[in-house]
């Protein structure tokens, strides 16, 4: 077994893309994720990497946008504001279906917002960070080990889905520090990408990467060509994690470090003789329907937890038809809830079904 380090979550990231095969990072500073810039800005030149602080936003999604069209990893990584100004490049990416992973360490919004811990960008990510009707995937680290694992697996189905991928995190998660084990190397994305723009050297026909479609035949032909990818990828590709489930009379959703404060909340109403459970989604996107729609037939109630105003409840209330009731616990503006506060909420559901 490898050797625990302790490293904050952005620097985990950093590290972890660069084990998976990372060797082109653009960015630029913004809090609080810009330990992840800094990491790569040490890290790259040593290992002959290309490190580049953009002079915006856009100019560094851009940046990444022209790597990947050569079939080459790039990332870039943002919090909330910064990841806006990303979305148009984003979804060229998606549109001439090339692979890339944009790190999102959420702060408060909307507009500048503040610079506390916030899980506000949900829909963002998950309805498609741009113009145009598109998917990436996204992935929920719950912990810095997690930081760690979900980076390589992002890049490896970027690659494999030729899609963006995004890695949504917040920024307590980004700013802690835990013992990590990180992954050994390995190549996520493969050497020989065939429809990547690398010269001919006349063997075979152009690779052209656009996005522009003028013929609305053929653009329909794209798009139901790419969802039909994506229905494959809601098949095999959701992650979650089950936690107390078997008896659960009430099902806590939640992801991310609300997950972690739940699971507290959770153990402390086990002790009072309230059974309940949680479901954590790990990818956002694909959303883990199938389990929460299996608990539907069991429990009496779900209680969503997040840090916003509620934006993962319409995807539970969706993925179980609104069979049983949705309760929700959140704080916003940078305030996070605490244990205490998810047990109330545990205990006046369990009271109100009594």
């Amino acid at each position: 077994m490898s050797e625990k380090v302790m490293m904050k979550g952005n620097e985990a990231i950093a590290e972890a893309a660069i084990l998976a095969g990372l060797r082109h990072y653009f960015g630029y500073p913004i809090t609080p994720q810009t330990e992840v810039a800094a990491y790569m800005a040490k890290k790259m030149p040593k290992i002959g990497g290309t490190f580049l602080q953009a002079e915006s936003e856009i100019a560094a999604i851009n940046m990444v946008y022209g790597v990947a069209a050569t079939g080459k990893p790039a990332m870039t990584s943002s919090s909330s504001p910064g990841i806006a100004l990303k979305c148009e490049g984003i979804s060229y990416l998606a549109g001439c279906d090339l692979p890339a992973l944009i790190v999102n360490v959420q702060r408060g919004g909307p507009g500048l917002g503040g610079i506390q811990p916030s899980q506000s960008d949900y829909y963002l990510a998950t309805r498609g960070p741009g113009h145009g009707d598109f998917h990436v995937l996204v992935f929920a680290p719950a912990s810095v080990q997690e930081m760690a694992d979900l980076t390589g697996r992002a890049m490896h189905l970027a690659w494999k889905y030729r899609m963006p991928a995004m890695l949504l995190a917040d920024g307590t998660l980004g700013q802690m520090m835990e013992p990590v084990v990180l992954p050994e190397p390995s190549n996520a994305y493969g050497e020989d990408n065939p429809w990547a723009t690398t010269g001919t050297q006349m063997k075979r026909p152009h690779n052209i990467v656009n996005s522009l479609e003028l013929a609305p035949e053929t653009l329909e032909k794209n798009n139901i060509a790419r969802f039909e990818r994506y229905r494959k990828i809601e098949e095999t590709e959701p992650l979650w994690e089950e936690y107390l489930m078997d008896d659960a009379e009430i099902c806590i959703v939640s992801y991310g470090i609300t997950a972690r404060i739940s699971r507290n909340a959770i153990v402390e109403a086990r002790k009072q003789g309230i059974k309940v459970g949680m479901i954590r989604p790990i990818t956002l996107w694909p959303f883990p329907k199938e389990p929460l729609a299996a608990a539907a037939d069991k429990v009496r109630s779900f209680l969503c937890v997040e840090i916003n105003m509620g934006q993962m409840k319409d995807d539970l209330e969706l993925a179980i038809k609104c069979r049983k009731p949705v309760d929700l616990c959140y704080r916003v503006g940078g305030m996070i809830p605490t244990p205490d506060e998810v047990l109330e909420h545990i205990k006046k559901l369990a009271e109100g079904e009594e």
